[in-house]
This record gives C-alpha cells, sequence and structure tokens, in this order.
C-alpha cells in the first residue's frame, strides 16, 4: 500500500489545492486534482528519505488555523506599517534558539515565519539550534522569540516529533 499511496495526506492536500488554484469544482478539475494529488507523491517518493510521521493530527489542524490566522493579523500589521512610513518601522534581527530535531519540522518552521507577513527566516545555523530571523517591526526580541516558540515551534514538535508536552 505504502508503494501505491505513500503520503495519504499530502494526495488530499494536493487535490485542495489544485481546486483552489483553479477555482473550480468542475468534475474534470477533482479528477485532474486527485490524480496530481496521487501521481505527484507516488513519483517523488524517491527524493523522501524517509516516511512522514504525524503523531497528532488534531495539533496540525490546530496549527494549519492559527498559521492562517496569523496570516491575516500580520498582513493587517504590515499594512498598518507602511501606511504609516518608515520611520514606524524598528526591524531586527534575533536569535531563536530551537528545540526541533525533524528537518520537516524545521523545513516547515522555517517556511511558516517566511510565509507569516513581516518576518523571514535567514538563516539556519550549522548545528541546526538556532535561526537568525529578520522582523520588520520588533519592538521586544524577547517576545518574538516567545511567539516563534509557542505559536510555531512547539506545535511542530508535537505534529513531528510526538512531544506531548507541547
Amino acid at each position: 500500500m505504502r508503494n501505491w499511496l505513500p503520503h495519504p495526506i499530502l494526495t488530499p492536500s494536493l487535490a485542495i489545492v489544485w481546486l483552489l488554484l483553479n477555482n473550480s469544482l468542475e468534475p474534470g478539475q477533482i479528477l485532474l486534482g486527485l490524480l496530481l494529488g496521487w501521481a505527484i507523491p507516488r513519483f517523488t517518493l524517491a527524493f523522501w528519505p524517509e516516511r512522514v510521521r504525524i503523531h497528532s493530527t488534531a495539533q496540525l489542524l490546530r496549527f494549519a488555523a492559527v498559521f492562517l490566522y496569523d496570516v491575516l493579523v500580520a498582513n493587517l500589521a504590515v499594512a498598518r506599517l507602511i501606511l504609516a512610513g518608515p520611520r514606524a518601522l524598528r526591524p531586527a534581527f534575533v536569535v531563536v534558539p530551537l528545540d526541533l530535531s525533524n528537518d520537516l519540522a524545521l523545513s516547515l518552521l522555517a517556511n511558516t515565519i517566511c510565509l507569516t507577513p513581516g518576518t523571514v527566516s535567514a538563516r539556519l545555523s550549522a548545528d541546526r539550534r538556532s535561526l537568525l530571523v529578520h522582523a520588520l517591526d520588533c519592538g521586544d526580541p524577547a517576545e518574538l522569540v516567545a511567539t516563534v516558540k509557542t505559536r510555531f515551534e512547539a506545535p511542530l514538535k508535537a505534529i513531528f516529533e510526538g512531544d506531548a508536552a507541547c
């Protein structure tokens, strides 16, 4: 079964993304979305060194909801900052210490930060224990670190490493 449906969560996710990109629920688009959702994971199986293991699906759904909410709020905050002009900005580079060890979780954390307007993941340290983050408006670096760790890192740790304490 693993060879025919190697990533059972990725398949419907890709199909949904396809339908959203096409803005259509036509039967042909649904069929094509499902076909792509099956084919992409199937033919890229050799590039996945290990099977993705999700320890908490409920936590994954919660993480997705928090992420989407944070993107919405950050868009509004960045728009406000732009309208206020450059004097309102307090840019800063902040080092965020990491507790994650899972490669996919680290990648998702860095991408989550980049996809949230106003922040960018700049560099992962060689020992993979810290991430350099640039924030467009950072009044308190400790608050930024706490936000990244509680809103993004802790849920990813619970999802991919099974840390129930997060």
